[in-house]
Order: structure tokens, then C-alpha cells, then sequence
């Protein structure tokens, strides 16, 4: 399996609204940046999941490919609709990590609502116009996102990845 860098879909991002040499980056390659944005944040996670339960050794193997497909954007966007509560709902608390789970998976679970949001208007809405300025800040977005996953505690994250994986019921 060969595992996209999330860095590289940040790059992508970058290049898609470089200016050409008359007028403005078109409209195609604005969506597709914010949509790539996302995109970045989303397999960052997944990776993150897929090296916590089956390890970083052994991301060519059916198992570790099991567990990355294991995430849909819906259960990523339950989660961190869940994660930025002030008090978890009853069939989370019981899975709280002590002390909560912090300022920086509380910014990194905004940031993945807003940029999902961003990725729905830029891939399915034709009604409006983006600039690159949307994609720039989207790109800025998910790379303090993934700064800020970075920097949890790694008892928040590894709670994170566990609900993301197996929800409570």
C-alpha cells in the first residue's frame, strides 16, 4: 500500500493557487487546494490511527490497510463535533482521558469541522466564488492542525484515535 504524505497534499495545495502569469489562479484549482487541505488533515489521521494500533513497521500490511480504511469522514466529523462539547455526552465520559483532552486536540477537532465544511462548499457548491485567500487560510488551517495534533498530550491522542476506531455504542 503506498500511503499518502500528508505534507504532499499540503504542497499540492500551495501549487494549485500559484498565480499564473496573467490573472487570477482559476476556480478549479482554489477548490481543489481547500478540498487537498482537508484531504491532508484527513490522512494524517488516518495514519496516525493505522501507526497506533498496528505500527509504523508495518504499514505495508493487510492489517495496517484495514485499519486506515476503517475511517469514514462521518465518524471523523462525529468525533470532533463530540470533542468540541464543554462536557461529553453520557457514552463518551466513561472515555475521557484525565484532565480532558486538551486545548490542542479541542483546536485540532475545530479545525477538521472547518475544513470538512470548506471541502462540502469548494467540491459540491457552484454557487459561489472562492479566492486564494480561502485556500491559503484552509492550508494554514490544517497545518496548525496537524501542529496541534502533534503537540497533545499522548494519553488525549491516543484516546482520540481509539474513539475514532471504535465508538461507544
Amino acid at each position: 500500500m503506498a500511503i499518502l504524505n500528508p505534507e504532499h497534499l499540503l504542497e499540492q495545495a500551495e501549487q494549485l493557487i500559484v498565480p499564473p502569469a496573467a490573472g487570477p489562479p482559476r476556480q478549479v484549482n482554489i477548490r481543489r487546494a481547500i478540498s487537498a487541505a482537508y484531504y491532508g488533515l484527513f490522512h494524517a489521521t488516518l495514519i496516525a490511527a493505522a501507526d497506533q494500533f498496528i505500527g509504523v513497521t508495518k504499514q505495508t500490511t493487510p492489517l495496517y490497510s484495514l485499519v486506515y480504511r476503517a475511517v469514514d469522514h462521518r465518524a471523523l466529523r462525529s468525533l470532533c463535533e463530540e470533542i468540541k462539547k464543554s462536557k461529553l455526552s453520557a457514552k463518551y465520559l466513561p472515555y475521557e482521558p484525565s484532565g480532558g483532552f486538551g486545548s490542542n486536540l479541542m483546536a485540532f477537532a475545530l479545525a477538521v469541522l472547518e475544513l470538512q465544511e470548506k471541502r462540502h462548499e469548494a467540491d459540491y457548491n457552484p454557487m459561489i466564488r472562492m479566492k486564494s485567500l480561502d485556500a491559503q487560510l484552509a492550508i494554514a488551517t490544517a497545518r496548525a492542525a496537524l501542529t496541534r495534533f502533534e503537540a497533545a498530550r499522548g494519553q488525549s491522542r491516543e484516546a482520540f484515535l481509539t474513539l475514532l476506531l471504535f465508538p461507544p455504542r
